[in-house]
């Protein structure tokens, strides 16, 4: 068994993206996105995601549309939609999220977002196959 007090460990972490668990069909990431940061528009074309946000505030912008997030709200994006969270707020945009399949390296860390978009061009952050 895995347990996780999820809003606290994704508090504590200064990570701009850390894999918690990877499981056969679902992944858990914490994330934080620093002061006028993004998670970058992106699609995971066979990928569903959950986000559940515990502190901050930001902009969702999912297929289009654009909404305010703040600690406690919960988006979902369907695999193959085109999406992006903004940091909008002074202080860090903190959540978590469940990729099901799972979407990056099993225990994966990256202290920034340029060092996630390194490791993912250089194919250094792909889920396992296995």
């Amino acid at each position: 068994m895995e347990h996780f007090t999820i809003a606290t460990v994704a508090e504590k972490s200064p990570d701009f993206r850390r894999v918690l668990w990877t499981g056969e069909h679902s992944q858990l990431v914490i994330m934080t996105i620093p002061e006028g940061g993004e998670i970058g528009e992106e699609v995971h074309e066979d990928v569903d995601q959950i986000l559940t946000f515990v502190s901050g505030v930001g902009e969702a912008r999912v297929a289009g549309s654009k909404r305010k997030v703040v600690s406690g709200d919960l988006v979902v994006v369907p695999a193959g939609t085109k999406h992006n969270f903004v940091n909008t707020g002074p202080n860090p945009l903190v959540l978590y999220t469940v990729y099901g399949p799972a979407e990056h390296a099993a225990k994966a860390v990256h202290r920034t977002k340029e060092e996630a978009d390194a490791a993912e061009a250089a194919g250094k952050d792909e889920p396992p196959t296995e």
